[in-house]
């Protein structure tokens, strides 16, 4: 008997988090195909304005609005379809085992959407991942999980996907290491003594890709490739001396992988999430779209640099997050969403965000072999510390 699996159009997909980037853009790609794709659930944390007017496009089975103050007003603007509503972050695990769905795209943002997506595995749904704190809280349990019920996990951030592309056809070969491109972010060049001034609104402006606020923040301070570092680690199966990060402002050579004989692969285009998204969701098929080409001429130069560690520190506490192991990444992620938030609402500087996360590693309960709850206790934990370390302004 054969092992190809056929699929079956349309593809059902449930969107965790579509009111954000990450939802919007896949929406758009579902949008332009409509005979491949279906929406099935959709839900948004608090922009229930943008979610009534997604279900009434997309007429989900079902909706959900994790603010439960505003359950009364997405119920009663879709009262005449027959489409199910819930309110309360609880109803995300809830809706991600729904039987309507083939596919659960998780746009979550922050470690919401670890227990959405551990419940997603456990009912055998394929997930297309892209909120990236999910691996980094739990990155052995989950992909434990996605091994012992058969799932995959089809990353959507441009640089795993980069690498996932790249590994097609390669099962078989040894991967001597990854090389993760970072475009540097608004603050390229940039040393501490500009840093130490610098406001939101500079932070905010990202020269290549356009993002919600928490993750542009992310951009400008590094961390957001610490993060996908310690998602590597897990997607791939790989030890922390096989991942580095290359600056590529250009943009354009999303990652690369190196394997043992010293050969590279490398997947490039243009900046633009809508590839990534439409790989993870319809894979393993490519589908054809009009996205914009890449063009050589318009790009003449390619540069890469390393990355400097010693300025932009949350890199270098990533990487040592993810050398001691254990509860040590959860940690860095959840004083890091405390701190992003703080300095959104300019309560912290941004030379301040690192220090806050260094004193949350070092003073947080280490535990060598967490367990679910043990991960839950970290990051409250963390996340009170850390908030208490921003409200005392000590540094």
């Amino acid at each position: 008997m054969s092992n190809i699996t056929i699929q079956q159009f349309p593809k059902r997909i449930a969107i965790l988090g579509s009111t954000g980037s990450v939802g919007t853009q896949a929406l758009e790609v579902i949008r332009e195909n409509p005979t491949v794709f279906k929406v099935s659930v959709l839900s948004a944390l608090k922009n229930s304005a943008l979610l009534i007017h997604q279900a009434l496009e997309f007429k989900p089975e079902v909706v959900v609005i994790c603010d439960v103050n505003k359950y009364d007003e997405v119920k009663n603007s879709l009262s005449g379809l027959n489409i199910k509503v819930f309110a309360g972050e609880e109803a995300l695990t809830e809706v991600a085992i729904h039987p309507s769905s083939d596919v659960v795209l998780t746009a979550l943002m922050g470690s919401v959407g670890l227990k959405p997506t551990i419940a997603a595995i456990q009912a055998g749904k394929n997930i297309a991942l892209a909120n990236k704190e999910t691996l980094v809280v739990a990155g052995e349990l989950i992909t434990k999980l996605a091994e012992k019920h058969q799932v995959k996990i089809l990353p959507v951030d441009s640089e795993h996907s980069a690498i996932f592309q790249c590994l097609v056809g390669e099962e078989h070969n040894e991967i001597e290491k990854i090389y993760l491109t970072a475009s540097g972010g608004p603050f390229l060049g940039k040393k501490i003594d500009f840093l130490s001034s610098v406001k939101k609104e500079q932070a905010l402006k990202h020269p290549n890709w356009v993002m919600g606020a928490k993750i542009t923040i992310d951009s400008a301070s590094l961390m957001n490739k610490g993060l996908e570092v310690i998602e590597a680690k897990w997607l791939f199966n790989l030890n922390v001396d096989q991942i580095d990060v290359i600056v590529h402002p250009q943009s354009i050579v999303h990652s690369l992988v190196q394997f043992t004989d010293g050969s590279m692969k490398a997947q490039m285009g243009v900046p633009d999430m809508k590839l990534p998204i439409q790989y993870a969701i319809n894979y393993p098929d490519r589908l054809k779209n009009n996205f914009k080409r890449f063009n050589f001429l318009d790009y003449p130069n390619f540069s890469f640099e390393k990355a400097d560690l010693d300025t932009f520190k949350n890199l270098g506490l990533a990487f040592d997050s993810l050398r001691k192991g254990g509860n040590m990444p959860c940690i860095l992620n959840a004083a890091n969403e405390v701190v992003v938030e703080a300095f959104l609402n300019d309560k912290i500087g941004f030379l301040q965000m690192s220090d806050v996360i260094e004193r949350c590693m070092q003073e947080i309960k280490f535990i060598e072999k967490p367990e679910l709850n043990d991960y839950l206790e970290t990051d409250k934990h963390s996340r009170i510390l850390a908030g208490e370390l921003v409200t005392k302004s000590i540094f």
